[in-house]
């Protein structure tokens, strides 16, 4: 009734259900009909439904799908299936419709990430190598956003099929863009190029290059097909199309081809380096994407492929054959030469890889570095003789210089591998495994060489480069040198096989020493285990380092054995001995005198030591030149530090010496070489003793070693040693060295005069002359005191050494001679040292001595040192006196005189000033004048003595200069002084404070002003206690307020304890601490002492002062500072002190809070 077929409705129906969006019931559909309409019409109508799903797509239409459906899949299936079916007038769309879906297919598997899409499942039947890899390409690239890029995708595909289903077609006509023909007023191709953009620039942003190079080709191949089947012929189809729409084609098409080069070329290049960085280089791939590039660019690429591929041999060997094949192809003889050199260094590595070895050192070189890796394929133990053969004929390298070289990196292998087989030298040794192999293996190959005489060369020079520990591999080297048959003459076989046998016996008892590992650092080997128990063989065996290795050896068990050594490699044997004498000194001798010293036994003979030596003795009488036995004995002597033993073989050494110098058949030359060693020798012996004995004395600083050359220069530095002056300075029992006697063995050594010495010593220090002998002699405080004066110090300590009674015959000419009597030649004696010689003399004899002896009464030897005193004062002002004529003048007299015509000489002054206070001249008028010139001549320091006698004498108050003189000395040290302060004259303005304490005219004085300089100097405690001197309290009280307000109080108590600590200032110290305390008190500033060495003072100020109020202020002040304990124990002094004072005691005697408490409760009671 409908007069259409069951077909033709299905048919029907699932175009209408697709194009209202239901895809799952049009598919449902499609399906029935391709199973049970197997036919043309069905083909048509699948093509229909596919290209309608890709408008669609395209058009982004809203449409029904099952969950999960792959739908892109769905219609590349569906153009399958029409093309399986569809009439051959079909045939061509259809084929182009299935192009464009598989490949809108694949991008949208390249949109989704899924768990079983882009993997190879297992076939457990097949091995892993064969499914694990895969060796076709498969791009590594960023996922696609469906959204963005599936509709421009299918929109390509329909531009590709640009004829509408309805239109009517020709025979042989087709709706698909490469096989349509032109129509009037339309261009088919220019509505792919925004979308071809768009899809190239996506895809290269995500890396999708092998999509868009199909992309690419597929467009293009369908544009350039599009007009070519329609322009087969220029003229013909002039005269069939407008030559503008031609035009249009041609400008369209030109576009396209601009766009597919530019694009072409960027996508190849980047796909063809992502195929060589594949695991497995796509060959076949590879070479087709070269075939897009050009010649120069491709052949670039390769290069740089095969330069920065590290040690890949398999990656290498396939970028060079492309490259073979190429070059081959493009007639590229120079470029394919360069490849196939390539191909067989990579050949060569992949090989060697499988057996561990890299050619990566001789990679691409030349073919003399290929000899190189020689040493590297030795060491392998799966290398062969053919595999080395088949390496030197691949490379044109030369056979018997590789088979030397082979033999000999055999031989230079690493002994690490023999340390298996080596049994301790103590067991007798056998023969490793590895050096058995090596062995073998190197007699196998040395048939196959033409000549051997290179080889013995290069095994006598690779011996020497095997480690000298390695007695088993070196034992091979010589063997097979033996198995050559050759003459060598580099070396002797004989003799360093009998050196190996005798080494091979042998334990080493010393550690290796630095001459080995310089060896072993200079020949490029690393240290070596066995190095512990053996001896080095090369270092034996050349001799250069002979005795360097042989000498730490040396011990009385090891002897015999080195002794055999040394006669098989023809040494001196003297040389042995010497070694071994050496030897002895150091592992024995050195320990045993070391020992010694830290006891304390280091200068006096020892039994052990005296057996030791013995041994060395006998050591050196065994070498047979008597020139090298004292050699050696003295070398040894020179080592030895000073004391007993280095003397001891000193003597050794000057027997040695004579017994040389005896020898009858000694020639000229060598006996003059004798007697010069031993007149040095002896020289050094004395020296030896002489430094011997200034250790055993305690004297042995360095600046009396260095004299001990100088005999002389040394007794008298000894008595200018600083414990002379000690002894008189120090009262403490003290040890000091005993310098007389340590003087007397030195002379007795160096055969010196002593006495000679000490009468040059006695005159220089006696015989001191100058200004400042002359100003220390008129100190008249110290004149009986010669400590001030270390020269009469040493004086007195060298006489000492003599009988009192012989010390005053020494001394006793020299008061009454004219000349120095000791000497021939002495100086001309003037008083002063007549002076200086007498105290010495009072200071070595009592005074029965020297009433005896100098008839000097026993209780005026003090004041007949005044009086050579004033005597030498007096030579010095050319005033001829003598001291007996002294003693009779008169002294008044004297002093008038010597004032009159003296008076404008300072030393004249300050002597007429002695004198007045000695002899008690009280002359107004000279006084007077005296101190006028002592004012004048700036004599501040005598002039403060001589005002401090003089107040002792009322008449000289009245002189007119008295006050002055006062007032000046008080003021003079300020004038001078200037901040900071010197420690000189903060001495003197000390001075000032004691002296205005002393003054008797302070109502004359203006204190204030004093009080003022003192202060100006950073002295507020003196200007404190100068403002304490006022007479006027009123006057007083107000300046001490006002000073203290404006200074720091700190500061007054810290100088109080610095600078007040003497007894000369009696009760000041305690008035100004006081002073301040008070102050502080009242105007409750007790902050500035909290925490300060003071507050104690304080303290115990306001306890005995017994105010409450104060107590108070002061435990509030403590409080307010977090001083608690201090609070507690202020309150328990005071309640302590008070009860005390009320005969009562305390009940608890421990400091508490009671006590606070307690004084709180109380305070408050008397508030109320």
């Amino acid at each position: 009734q409908l007069q259409r077929s069951e077909q033709e409705l299905w048919s029907d129906l699932g175009l209408r259900a697709l194009r209202v969006g239901k895809v799952d019931k049009a598919l449902k559909i499609f399906s029935e009909l391709y199973e049970h309409h197997y036919n043309s019409s069905t083909g048509k109508v699948l093509f229909s439904a596919a290209k309608t799903l890709c408008q669609m797509l395209e058009a982004d239409v809203p449409m029904v799908l099952p969950e999960g459906m792959d739908l892109p899949a769905v219609i590349h299936e569906l153009a399958c299936q029409a093309i399986t079916l569809c009439h051959s007038d079909l045939l061509l769309d259809c084929l182009e419709l299935c192009k464009c879906t598989r490949v809108a297919m694949d991008v949208y598997h390249q949109c989704q990430l899924s768990d079983d899409y882009g993997f190879i499942s297992k076939d457990l039947s097949l091995e892993a190598s064969q499914w694990t890899f895969q060796d076709v390409f498969n791009e590594d690239c960023i996922v696609l956003d469906p959204v963005s890029v599936l509709p421009v995708q299918y929109k390509i595909t329909n531009c590709l099929l640009p004829v509408s289903q309805d239109s009517k077609l020709f025979p042989l006509d087709c709706s698909c863009l490469s096989h349509c023909s032109f129509e009037d007023g339309s261009n088919y191709m220019r509505p792919l190029l925004g979308p071809l953009t768009n899809m190239l620039q996506m895809l290269q942003e995500c890396s999708q290059l092998e999509l868009a190079l199909r992309v690419l080709v597929n467009l293009y191949c369908s544009c350039l097909q599009h007009v070519t089947s329609n322009v087969m012929d220029v003229k013909l189809s002039m005269q069939l199309h407008d030559a503008q729409e031609l035009k249009k084609y041609n400008v369209c098409l030109n576009d396209f081809r601009k766009i597919t080069t530019s694009s072409l070329n960027v996508v190849a290049l980047g796909l063809l380096n992502k195929v060589f960085n594949w695991r497995v280089v796509d060959c076949d791939l590879a070479i087709g994407l070269c075939t897009l590039l050009s010649k120069a660019e491709v052949f670039k690429l390769l290069w740089k492929v095969i330069d920065n591929t590290w040690q890949n041999y398999d990656k290498i060997l396939a970028v060079a054959r492309i490259g073979a094949n190429l070059s081959s192809l493009y007639n590229k003889p120079e470029e394919h030469e360069k490849f196939l050199s390539v191909i067989t260094d990579a050949e060569w590595g992949v090989k060697l890889s499988k057996l561990e070895i890299s050619i990566q050192s001789v990679f691409r070189q030349c073919s003399e570095r290929k000899s190189s890796l020689i040493p590297e394929m030795v060491k392998n133990r799966k290398i062969t003789p053919d595999i080395i053969l088949q390496y030197c004929s691949t490379f044109g390298l030369n056979r018997d210089h590789m088979i030397n070289r082979y033999i000999t990196t055999l031989l230079l292998l690493q002994e690490d591998e023999d340390s298996e087989g080596v049994i301790s030298s103590g067991q007798g040794q056998l023969q490793s495994p590895c050096s058995a192999d090596a062995l073998e293996r190197g007699l196998q190959i040395i048939p196959m060489l033409h000549s051997t005489s290179e080889l013995i060369d290069s095994l006598c020079a690779a011996m020497f480069k095997l480690s000298p520990y390695n007695y088993e591999r070196i034992e091979v080297v010589l063997k097979i040198i033996q198995a050559a048959d050759e003459n060598v003459t580099a070396i002797s076989v004989s003799q360093a096989m009998g050196l190996l046998q005798h080494l091979k016996s042998y334990r080493r008892t010393s550690p290796p020493s630095d001459v080995e590992n310089t060896y072993l650092l200079e020949n490029g080997m690393l240290p070596d285990s066995l190095s512990s128990g053996r001896l080095p063989f090369h270092l034996l065996i050349q001799t250069k380092h002979y005795w360097k290795i042989i000498s730490p050896e040396m011990s009385d068990e090891t002897f015999p054995t080195l002794l055999l050594i040394s006669k098989l490699m023809k040494v001196s044997l003297d040389k042995l001995y010497m070694s071994a004498a050496n030897h002895v000194f150091e592992r024995k001798m050195k320990p045993l005198i070391l020992e010694q010293r830290q006891k304390g036994q280091g200068h006096c003979s020892n039994k052990d030591t005296f057996k030791v030596a013995k041994t060395m003795m006998k050591y050196i009488q065994c070498i047979q030149s008597p020139e090298w036995a004292a050699a050696t004995a003295h070398k040894i002597a020179q080592e030895l530090p000073a004391g007993y033993e280095k003397t001891k073989a000193l003597e050794f050494c000057l027997a040695l010496g004579d017994a040389w110098l005896k020898d009858p058949n000694l020639e000229e030359a060598a006996r003059a070489r004798g007697e010069t060693f031993l007149s040095k020798l002896k020289l050094q012996f004395q020296r030896s003793a002489t430094e011997n004995t200034l250790i055993m004395s305690q004297l042995g600083s360095p600046e009396h070693l260095k004299l001990t050359g100088l005999p002389a220069r040394l007794i008298v530095a000894l008595y200018e040693h600083s414990s002379v002056e000690q002894r008189f300075r120090e009262t403490t029992g003290l040890a000091y060295p005993d310098i007389h006697a340590a003087v007397k063995e030195i002379a007795s050594i160096n055969n010196v005069d002593l006495v000679k010495i000490r009468c040059i010593l006695l005159e220089k220090w006696i015989c001191k002359t100058g200004p400042a002998v002359t100003k220390e002699l008129g100190n008249q405080d110290c004149f009986t005191d010669i400590e001030e004066d270390p020269d009469l110090m040493r004086v007195v300590y060298i006489l000492q050494s003599c009988p009192v009674e012989d010390a005053v015959d020494l001394l006793k000419p020299v008061l009454t001679a004219e000349t120095w009597p000791l000497s021939t030649s002495g100086p001309r004696l003037t008083f002063c040292h007549r002076t200086r010689a007498l105290l010495c003399l009072v200071r070595l004899a009592d005074a029965e001595t020297l009433e005896a002896q100098l008839q000097i009464p026993r209780n005026k030897s003090e004041y007949y040192l005044k009086c050579y005193i004033f005597v030498s004062q007096l030579e010095v002002l050319n005033i001829p006196y003598t001291l007996q004529s002294f003693l009779s003048s008169p002294k008044e007299g004297l002093v008038k005189g010597l004032w009159k015509n003296h008076s404008h000489e300072p030393q004249a002054v300050h002597l007429v000033a002695d004198l007045c206070l000695e002899y008690q001249v009280y002359d107004p008028q000279l006084w007077n004048s005296l101190l006028q010139k002592l004012l004048s001549f700036n004599l501040i320091s005598h002039l403060q003595k001589v005002l401090e006698a003089i107040v002792a004498v009322p008449a000289l108050w009245e002189i007119s200069s008295f006050s002055r003189t006062w007032r000046s000395l008080i003021l003079a040290p300020f004038v001078s002084a200037s901040l900071p302060l010197s420690p000189d004259q903060r001495t003197t303005l000390y001075r000032t404070f004691v002296l205005l304490l002393k003054c008797p005219i302070l109502l004359n004085l203006d204190l204030i002003g004093i009080a003022n300089r003192f202060s100006q100097f950073n002295l507020p405690a003196f200007a404190l206690g100068t403002l304490l001197l006022i007479p006027c309290a009123g006057k007083k009280t107000q300046q001490v307020q006002g000073f203290l307000s404006i200074c720091n109080p700190v500061a007054v108590l810290e100088q109080v304890d610095e600078l007040m600590n003497t007894g000369e200032l009696a009760g000041i110290p305690s008035q100004i601490r006081q002073t301040v305390l008070t102050f502080i008190t009242q105007n409750r500033q007790h902050q500035k002492l909290i925490k300060t060495k003071h507050f104690n003072h304080l303290k115990q100020f306001i306890v005995t002062s017994g105010q409450p109020n104060q107590v108070k202020d002061l435990v509030d002040c403590l409080i307010s500072q977090n001083c608690q304990d201090d609070a507690d124990s202020l309150t328990h002094e005071y309640l302590k002190h008070r009860e005390r004072q009320q005969g009562k005691r305390l009940r608890n005697g421990s400091i508490s809070h009671n006590c606070l408490k307690e004084f709180l409760q109380m305070e408050n009671e008397v508030s109320e």
